[in-house]
Order: structure tokens, then sequence, then C-alpha cells
């Protein structure tokens, strides 16, 4: 089982995940053109991608799902309230519904999908697993809830939202609607939240902790290891930092 990132941040989202012969994006945030170069750049032809997974409806998730299914006819799964949502955006070839946030699988792939608080329709983040090791991924979620705690204990590589520190964030240029929608409960994690929630994980077979979503303006990589790994008592430099130009490359889960 192994997995890779495209890029994170507010242009433009996506996480290739791999187990066995299975392969399945998890949203496309960038255009066609973008979109197959930061494939390639991982090495990933995309007609062997078997599956597209979205979490929610905004831009920087979905903006590039509907040209890339088409063109590779890949089918795509996403909740009813997401799909509502696209509207006509939503020109897809093959779409699968996710009901009830029911778990399902595409391949050798297991998927665990669960309900985050967050300012979207119906949104969703996702538990990948190959029936023995587990990838958490939680982004796009303004606070933690006992639920997404006891989805994620446990797993054995977590790609985890630092969007913002909160004084940045405070002391920034954002307007202040923005600041409190991005600070509120239904915006984006702030770094020492997603540190707590890290803290209250069980923690004993993490192989891998990457920083994801970080904000150009009101964050910096430092800060996010830095919170995350006083949460591990580990290096900085072993908590990866999913970039929004470069990703990360492909990390392996044994």
């Amino acid at each position: 089982m192994r997995f890779a990132c495209l890029g994170s941040g507010s242009q433009g989202n996506g996480l290739i995940v791999e187990v066995g012969q299975t392969r399945v994006l998890l949203d496309c945030g960038f255009s066609l053109k973008e979109t197959l170069y930061r494939l390639a750049r991982l090495g990933v032809e995309p007609a062997t991608i078997d599956a597209i997974i979205v979490t929610h409806e905004h831009d920087d998730h979905v903006g590039g799902v509907a040209r890339l299914a088409r063109r590779y006819d890949i089918p795509v799964w996403l909740t009813h309230g997401t799909l509502n949502a696209m509207g006509a955006a939503a020109s897809l070839p093959i779409v699968n519904i996710i009901e009830g946030y029911a778990p399902f699988s595409i391949g050798d792939i297991e998927a665990t999908p669960y309900p985050v608080p967050h300012d979207a329709r119906e949104p969703a983040q996702f538990m990948f697993g190959d029936g023995a090791r587990r990838l958490g991924i939680l982004t796009d979620a303004g606070c933690s809830t006992p639920h997404i705690e006891a989805v994620l204990g446990g797993c054995a590589a977590l790609v985890l939202e630092c969007n913002h520190d909160a004084g940045m964030l405070a002391h920034g240029d954002y307007p202040r609607s923005l600041k409190a929608r991005v600070g509120g409960r239904l915006g984006h994690l702030e770094n020492s939240v997603a540190a707590s929630l890290l803290a209250s994980l069980d923690r004993s077979r993490l192989q891998h902790v990457i920083a994801a979503h970080l904000s150009r303006k009101n964050n910096t990589p430092r800060l996010a290891q830095t919170v995350l790994s006083g949460v591990l008592g580990c290096g900085l430099d072993w908590i990866g930092v999913a970039d929004q130009d470069e990703g990360f490359g492909w990390r392996q889960i044994v």
C-alpha cells in the first residue's frame, strides 16, 4: 500500500492511493493539463486510475474531476449532497453515490467515508485500507469530533490538515468575514487543534504523518511540523508536508 500527493492547498488538491493493482484519486482540483503533468511527475498514467473519490464540492477539490473523468471514462464516487452541489459541473460519465457514509470497496482498496464539520453540502473524509493497514485522510474540517477521533485511531499513516496558525490568521490581512469562516467550526483545522486531535489518537502504528492543506498566508511548514512533532516526540523532519506546488512523492505503508 502506498500513497502520494499531486498538491495540497487552496489552489488545488489531489491524492493518489494505491493497493496492489488498484489506484484511486482522492479529489482533483487542478485543470486537466495540470493534473496530467502532476500525475506524470508521480509516474501515473491517467488511464490506470480506477476511480475518483470526491470529498466535497469546493472548486479546489472538484475543479478538474469532470474533465479527467470524461477524458478517461473514470467512475466517480461522491455523496448525493456533493453531486447536487456540483450542479451542472457534475457532467460525469459514471457516478456512484456514497449513501449514509457506508464503507465500499474499489478493487483492492477498502474505503471508509466519514462525516466532518465543514461548510459544504454533504462533505466526507476517508480512511483507506488493504485489510491490514489503514491510511487516514482529514482535511477541510473546522474542528474535531469524537467520531473523527474514533475513525482515525490506529491508522498506519495520517494526512492531517494544519491549515493555519491562530495568531497569523488573527493578525493577517484577510477580511473579518473570511477570518471567521476559516477559523470557525465549519472552516479549517488550526495547528494546535490538529495537534490536539493527533494527541487523542491511538498512535502506536503510525509510520507517516503528513501536514496538509497549509495556508500560504496564515501558516508555515515549520509551525505545522513543530506542533505535530511535539505530540509525537520526533524530529521536525519526520513530519511530512503536503506542498501546494509539489505535493509529496510516494510513501510506502508496510
